[in-house]
């Protein structure tokens, strides 16, 4: 299940769908998926697919982690990132190994308890946890270098462009559950916002308040 071959054939898989981040692909293959899923399916853990966790929830397919980590990492080093939604906390182990410090908001407790003690696990001290509705952000702690949000809103909240530095890129899926969603990266500039739409993808909705 969780042999050094299957993680090799998964990394192989990302190489082929474009994937091409060197030091992303090396993270992804050490870092190991099935502890971020409950026992009944750490089994699935290396599979090319999105798998539940809970609460309506997702932990999303290797491809997805690995390209909006891409992506986020495209235009350089990155010292502090928001994350919306730490979720299982797969992504966030995964930015975590290349930025400086991620700020990661879950509205669902029991999943961020969940994440938490993965985290710790795993040795990774420089992720900073928050409680909160995650459309709004983590204003006290920005600006951000980067921003990545592991749900999608039908437009992309105002707040998390404001908390963007100079410099600074949003990796985010945009558009209605159920109906077809994009990918979007917008580059904060000195003289405003540039949007550009990556591709299709499908997340779960971003919504707004806090189960405890």
């Amino acid at each position: 299940m969780t042999s050094q071959r299957t993680r090799d054939r998964m990394i192989e898989r990302l190489r082929a769908q474009g994937i091409s981040n060197q030091k992303v692909l090396d993270t992804i293959r050490a870092t190991p998926r099935h502890i971020f899923l409950d026992e009944a399916l750490a089994h699935r853990a290396y599979e090319d697919s999105s798998l539940p966790i809970g609460f309506q929830q997702t932990l999303s397919q290797p491809y997805i982690v690995a390209r909006m980590t891409e992506l986020l990492l495209a235009n350089g080093p990155r010292e502090r990132v928001l994350e919306v939604g730490t979720g299982s906390g797969y992504q966030t182990a995964i930015l975590a190994q290349h930025v400086g410090r991620v700020f990661s908001v879950e509205r669902i407790r029991p999943l961020q308890e969940k994440a938490r003690k993965r985290l710790r696990h795993l040795g990774l001290h420089n992720v900073h946890l928050r409680h909160a509705d995650g459309g709004m952000g983590w204003p006290e702690r920005g600006p951000f270098d980067a921003i990545l949000s592991a749900a999608a809103p039908e437009v992309v909240p105002a707040e998390l462009l404001e908390q963007l530095a100079v410099g600074g890129r949003l990796v985010i899926p945009v558009g209605e559950q159920g109906k077809p969603q994009s990918l979007y990266v917008y580059d904060r500039h000195e003289d405003g916002i540039e949007e550009q739409c990556i591709e299709p993808v499908l997340f779960v909705p971003l919504v707004g308040g806090v189960v405890a």
